[in-house]
């Protein structure tokens, strides 16, 4: 997808820390990184004054007129839940979907794009809280109420607040690479990837400030990331950790909110993509970079997970 306009839509009384998160990635300048940004705007009906859940009011706004021809639509939480939006936002976001844009729903956004009727038969997730609220409203939705966001074709949903962050993130993995994604989080001082498939409750999303153990757990990540070109067991992990293997598993689960396996194997791909888009080895030596026995077993992994080989997403992300 060639996205090069960005249009955040409100309805109502908006959350400031999910509008922040969308200006933040998509509005601001981020050149001096290396990061081609997009055209952005932040839309209501006619441009109307929008209040904000924290007592200030948003205008100079841009109509939907702008959100008409953008390439990326954001809605997020936007009160009240109970209630469809204005049907001229409802009206935006089908015709977004019609023409082949993308639309993305953070939190309780996730309700609009339900009313506006692109989330039957459609993975989705939203936030636990509003979990059983949403399925009565939407039952033909396919909700993972565990995941931190989804994707189905083009259709994007993210759970509570900072996983608008991740998805966030995710998007500009998507369109811009994972070494301007990776950049964009280090300068935002955020998580350079929490997989989408990871659970919302993560009892320890800083595992270094936490307990010794959850710092053991850590310190054996970090030594795995200087290193993802060997094979590991869970075994050995543990074994660096200090801990038995049922209480690493129970630590790492606890601490990252997946499997050692799969982080291990998000951690491959990572490394995967930045190689390949830097362009000078051949995909059989990433694959032994990534500690992969062979350029098949990249394949199939990267295929599996990124939906796409790694030859198309080398060409897609080759410098012009």
């Amino acid at each position: 997808m060639d996205v090069q306009r960005v249009a955040v839509v409100l309805a109502d009384r908006v959350s400031p820390f999910e509008l922040g998160v969308a200006c933040e990635v998509f509005g601001t300048d981020r050149s001096a990184d290396g990061i081609e940004g997009w055209e952005f705007g932040v839309c209501s009906p006619d441009g109307a004054k929008v209040p904000s859940w924290s007592g200030f009011g948003l205008d100079g706004l841009s109509g939907l007129d702008f959100a008409a021809a953008a390439d990326l639509l954001i809605v997020p939480t936007c009160a009240p839940r109970t209630a469809p939006p204005p049907e001229p936002v409802l009206e935006v976001l089908r015709d977004a979907r019609s023409r082949g844009a993308w639309v993305a729903g953070f939190c309780a956004g996730v309700f609009s794009l339900g009313y506006a009727g692109l989330l039957d038969d459609r993975r989705c997730t939203v936030h636990w809280v509003y979990e059983p609220e949403f399925r009565r409203r939407f039952p033909a939705a396919v909700v993972d109420p565990q995941a931190l966001y989804a994707e189905d074709d083009g259709i994007f949903t993210s759970a509570g607040t900072v996983a608008a962050v991740d998805l966030c993130l995710h998007l500009v993995r998507r369109l811009r690479g994972v070494t301007a994604a990776t950049t964009l989080a280090r300068r935002m001082v955020a998580a350079p990837h929490r997989a989408g498939g990871q659970a919302q409750f993560v009892q320890a999303p800083v595992p270094a400030t936490a307990a010794p153990d959850d710092a053991m757990v850590a310190e054996a990540l970090e030594w795995v990331e200087r290193r993802l070109d060997r094979p590991f067991t869970v075994a050995e992990l543990a074994r660096r950790s200090g801990l038995g293997e049922r209480t690493f598993l129970r630590r790492f689960s606890a601490a990252t909110g997946t499997t050692p396996h799969r982080w291990l194997t998000e951690r491959r791909l990572d490394r995967a993509q930045a190689l390949l888009e830097e362009g000078r080895l051949s995909v059989e030596d990433i694959a032994t970079a990534c500690g992969y026995a062979s350029a098949a077993a990249l394949r199939h992994q990267f295929t599996r997970l990124r939906a796409t080989t790694p030859s198309a997403y080398r060409a897609a992300f080759r410098p012009s």
